[in-house]
C-alpha cells in the first residue's frame, strides 16, 4: 500500500498543481482585461489513516475561488458611458436573448464595469453583448415603480428614442424695477421675453408696464405672439408697492385683471397661453418680492423663464445617482433612465460567465437593488472602467513556485518507478 499510495499522491499532486497553473495562466492572460476578477487555487490534504504502525499516503485536492468582491483600480476614459460601480455592487444587464424577452422572463447578468455604447438600434451595450438595464423615467421626471428584489420594471436602455427634444415654458419669474419717479399714465415700458411652446417653437410674451393714477401702482398688460392675432392681449393685472420706512419700494399686492388669476397666498399669477397655463412668480419661494419700485431706471433684467427650444442629442452621460441623462446642444439635460445597483449576500458565490459577467446562484443568494450610493452599494461613475485585479508580479512568483512544486511531484513518480523496478529485479 505504501508504494502505490505514494504513486497516487504524486499523481494527485501533478493534477492539483496543473489546476494551479491553469488559474495563474488565466490571471496573467487577463491582466489587462477591464473588470476581470482573479482566480486563486487552494490546496486541501486528503488523509487516509490505517491505524498505528502503518501509513498510507493520502493526497491533495485543489479548489478554486474567483474573488468577485475584489475591486480593481478605476481607470479614466473618454467615453461618458464607460460605467463603473465605485465601491461594492453590480450593474444590471441582459444578453441578446433577453433584449426582446418580456421583463419577467428576461435573463439577468451582473457586471461591475462596462464600456457601453449605442448599437445600430440605440441600445447601450458592450462589445461582449451585455445590454444595460434601467428603469424608464417619464416626461415629468417620475421613475417607473419596480420591486427591489427583481428586474420586473427594468428595460434595456435605448437612447435613440430621444434624438431631439424640447421643454415648454411653464413658469416666468417677474424680476423688474419700475421707476418711482415716473407718474405719467400715458407712458409705458415694454419687456419682451422669449418662451417656448409645446412644439419647441420660440414665441414672445411682452410685459407692458404703465403707471396707474393711484400712487405707487402700476398696470401690467400681456401681449402674446402665439395668439391668433399676435398683438392681442393675453391678460392684465395691477401691482401695488409699499411706500413705508420698513419696506420701501417692495411689492404689496397683486390684483387680478382680465384673463388672469392670482394666488392670494403667494401673489403668483396664472395666465392661459395657447400651449398651456403658465405661472408668473412675483415673489421668491421665501416670499421676498421679485419686483421693486425705486427711483432708478426701468430694469427688466431679472425676468427669467424655464423651458428650452428643440435641441439635438449631443451625448449621453450617467450621474453618480445612477441617472442616464441625455445632453442636447441647447444645454438642456433630460433624465431618461435610472440605473439601480445590485447587491448579493455572497458575491464570490456568483456564477461566472463570459465577458466578466455573473449570474445569481444558490451560493450567492438572492439579488437586491439599491439606488446608487445608498445602502451597501457604491456609486455609478461615468468616463471610467475598472481595471483587472491581477497582480502580474505576484502571479509570476506563484508561477515559479508552481513549476517547482510540479517538478517535485513528477520526481515522486519517477522515484516510485525506480523503486518498483528494483523490486522487479529482486524477483529475477
Amino acid at each position: 500500500m505504501g508504494i502505490s499510495s505514494s504513486l497516487n499522491a504524486g499523481v494527485q499532486g501533478l493534477a492539483a498543481n496543473a489546476t494551479k497553473l491553469a488559474t495563474i495562466s488565466e490571471n496573467i492572460a487577463n491582466s489587462e482585461t477591464n473588470g476581470y476578477k482573479r482566480v486563486d487555487t487552494e490546496f486541501n490534504s486528503l488523509v487516509l489513516d490505517f491505524g498505528a504502525g502503518a501509513f498510507t499516503a493520502g493526497g491533495v485536492r485543489a479548489t478554486t475561488t474567483r474573488f468577485i468582491d475584489a475591486e480593481g483600480p478605476l481607470q479614466g476614459t473618454s467615453n461618458p458611458t464607460d460605467i463603473t460601480v465605485a465601491g461594492p455592487g453590480f450593474l444590471p444587464t441582459t444578453d441578446l436573448n433577453g433584449l426582446n424577452s418580456p421583463a419577467g422572463s428576461r435573463d439577468l447578468f451582473l457586471v461591475t464595469t462596462g464600456s457601453f455604447r449605442p448599437d445600430q438600434e440605440g441600445f447601450l451595450r458592450t462589445s461582449t453583448g451585455q445590454f444595460l438595464l434601467g428603469l424608464p423615467i417619464d416626461a415629468d421626471g417620475n421613475v417607473a415603480p419596480s420591486p427591489n428584489d427583481s428586474i420586473a420594471g427594468f428595460e434595456p436602455i435605448n437612447v435613440l428614442q430621444n434624438q431631439a427634444t424640447s421643454s415648454p415654458t411653464t413658469e416666468f419669474n417677474l424680476g423688474v424695477n419700475l421707476p418711482a419717479t415716473v407718474t405719467d399714465t400715458t407712458v409705458s415700458f415694454d419687456a419682451p421675453v422669449e418662451y417656448f411652446d409645446n412644439l419647441g417653437i420660440p414665441q414672445v410674451l411682452t410685459f407692458s408696464f404703465s403707471p396707474n393714477a393711484a400712487a405707487n401702482t402700476w398696470d401690467v398688460e400681456l401681449f402674446d405672439t402665439a395668439s391668433a392675432t399676435p398683438t392681442v392681449s393675453s391678460g392684465a393685472f395691477t401691482l401695488s408697492f409699499n411706500n413705508t420706512t420698513a419696506e420701501p419700494g417692495t411689492l404689496d399686492t397683486v390684483t387680478a385683471g382680465a384673463g388672469v388669476t392670482v394666488d392670494a397666498a403667494t401673489d403668483a399669477i396664472t395666465i392661459n397661453l395657447p400651449h398651456s397655463p403658465v405661472t408668473i412668480n412675483t415673489r421668491s419661494p421665501s416670499g421676498q418680492s421679485l419686483l421693486s419700485q425705486i427711483a432708478a431706471d426701468f430694469s427688466p433684467i431679472g425676468i427669467t423663464k424655464n423651458g428650452v427650444a428643440v435641441g439635438d442629442l449631443q451625448t449621453v452621460e450617467i450621474s453618480e445617482e445612477g441617472f442616464i441623462e441625455a445632453v442636447y446642444d441647447t444645454g438642456f439635460r433630460q433624465q431618461l433612465y435610472q440605473v439601480r445597483v445590485a447587491d448579493v449576500p455572497n458575491k464570490n458565490g456568483l456564477r461566472s460567465t463570459n465577458g466578466q459577467a455573473y449570474q445569481i446562484s444558490q451560493q450567492s443568494g438572492g439579488v437586491f437593488f439599491y439606488d446608487s450610493g445608498t445602502g451597501p452599494v457604491g456609486t455609478t461613475v461615468g468616463f471610467s472602467l475598472e481595471g483587472s485585479t491581477t497582480d502580474v508580479a505576484a502571479e509570476l512568483t506563484a508561477l515559479i513556485e508552481t513549476q517547482r512544486a510540479y517538478s517535485s511531484n513528477a520526481r515522486i513518480i519517477t522515484t516510485v518507478d525506480e523503486v518498483l523496478e528494483e523490486t522487479t529485479n529482486l524477483v529475477r
